[in-house]
């Protein structure tokens, strides 16, 4: 599907054509055509096939879509986004996709494959024993890395310029992460020619992204067409708060993102962990204690005085001091995080930000405990929020949970494994997948097993 409506001469590729990218990236974009600037256009794809649905639906409505946008107070605003002018159909081969990155008057190739998608080790080494990297390291394309090496390859051999791949996921240090994922991945495939060509045409830079976007219910499209008088097939609704930190370094041009907004840096190092260990980590903290305690949505449990108290007492006990000084006032930006949390409106359910637990427990939380452990300073308040995960795991190896659990990273012999070892919290804690060089330490499961006990005396309290 191709629309004449932005005939630009540069494109964005965003592969990840999601509910977030949309609300996030492709908006910022939208309101930088809006503003007169023409420049580039959007072309999005994905590397699977479980969104086929919604890129049908966009193509259908030639790329346009409306986001609902709504602030703690209940207001809400409706927008046309019209910065999508290709939308690339689905296939296993992924051959279109490749093609459309390997385009000339593609300058941008940006991805949102959520934190797990990276499939990389403390060390940024990549899991070759994952099976869905081992079948790409053959050749396949089911990763974000083997879907770029195709681009890349066919970009090299048709010699169409430098390219600058952009990570937009909640991983620490994200554009450095995936370049060193990337390259290894070219390297365990003995492509030698096309590394050097990756290292010599490509820039990586980091970035910070934040917009809460829950997946869309059936009412989003329902109140849409309430306000706009379109029945929009794929509506995406988010708070009103938006956040784009990107460091400036790019190989191939770029849209003027600042005029728009979003915040161009030389490092985007102190926005990213006060995100990533304050936003993230007590964004998991509340959705894997609300679940415990049996309540649905976000906004309850921030709501609850306890698991407020949990998630306050983490931030304002370990990370604060983890991250001074920081050019952020990090107690004001834990406060306003808890307020937007607590908007009823947004509806983000505990069974979306609860997902994905191996891959936030590494990057969202261990990094505290560590410092913490190397300022000589037990980190009780952050060792509540894996103790929070573990009795959330045991629900789920019970077949306890009132929802389906995802994870990307963690197979369920995995989390079986756990309890039905014969002390399952030593085991928990000497997972090396979650815990890296803390594995196995004294000092982890000493934390860890005096907050599992406090959670237990919370849960036991609540029932």
């Amino acid at each position: 599907m191709t629309s004449e409506r932005n005939a630009a001469a540069d494109v964005i590729l965003h592969i990840g054509a999601g509910s977030f990218h949309r609300a996030h990236q492709a908006w910022y974009l939208h309101r930088l055509i809006e503003s007169g600037d023409r420049r580039w256009s959007l072309t999005v794809g994905n590397i699977r096939g479980d969104m086929n649905p919604v890129l049908e639906a966009l193509a259908a409505q030639g790329g346009a879509y409306t986001l609902e946008t709504v602030t703690p107070q209940g207001e809400r605003a409706y927008e046309t986004v019209r910065s999508i002018t290709k939308v690339v159909p689905w296939s296993a081969d992924l051959d279109a996709l490749v093609g459309a990155g390997a385009a000339p008057e593609c300058k941008i190739v940006s991805f949102t494959v959520t934190e797990g998608g990276y499939y990389l080790d403390e060390h940024d080494r990549l899991d070759t024993a994952n099976p869905d990297i081992a079948a790409d390291l053959k050749g396949a394309r089911t990763t974000i890395y083997g879907a770029l090496a195709a681009i890349l390859g066919a970009r090299m051999k048709g010699n169409a310029g430098k390219l600058t791949l952009q990570n937009c996921d909640n991983l620490r240090s994200n554009g450095d992460r995936f370049k060193a994922g990337m390259l290894e991945f070219l390297r365990l495939r003995e492509e030698t020619a096309l590394r050097d060509w990756m290292s010599a045409n490509t820039s990586c830079p980091n970035s910070m992204v934040d917009r809460i976007t829950p997946r869309p219910t059936p009412d989003v499209r329902e109140r849409v067409k309430a306000a706009t008088g379109f029945d929009d097939r794929a509506p995406v609704m988010g708070e009103a708060f938006i956040q784009w930190v990107i460091e400036d370094h790019f190989c191939a041009g770029r849209p003027a993102w600042e005029t728009v907004g979003a915040e161009m840096v030389e490092s985007v190092l102190p926005y990213e962990e006060a995100k990533i260990r304050i936003l993230n980590a007590t964004h998991s903290c509340i959705a894997w204690a609300g679940t415990l305690v049996g309540l649905q949505y976000i906004h309850e449990g921030t709501l609850d005085a306890e698991i407020r108290a949990f998630a306050q007492a983490y931030v304002t006990e370990d990370v604060i001091p983890c991250l001074t000084p920081s050019p952020l006032d990090l107690a004001k930006y834990r406060d306003v995080v808890l307020d937007r949390f607590s908007n009823p409106y947004i509806q983000d359910t505990n069974q979306r930000v609860a997902a994905d637990g191996f891959s936030k427990l590494p990057g969202f939380i261990a990094p505290t405990l560590a410092e913490c452990f190397a300022r000589n300073v037990d980190p009780n308040a952050t060792a509540v929020l894996p103790a929070l995960f573990f009795r959330f795991l045991e629900r789920w190896h019970q077949g306890a949970l009132p929802y389906t659990y995802q994870d990307g990273v963690m197979d369920a012999a995995t989390a079986h494994r756990f309890f039905t070892a014969p002390d399952a919290l030593r085991t928990f804690a000497a997972d090396r997948l979650l815990w890296g060089s803390m594995a196995q330490t004294e000092g982890l499961e000493r934390v860890l097993r005096a907050a599992v006990a406090r959670v237990d005396a919370w849960l036991a309290a609540r029932a």
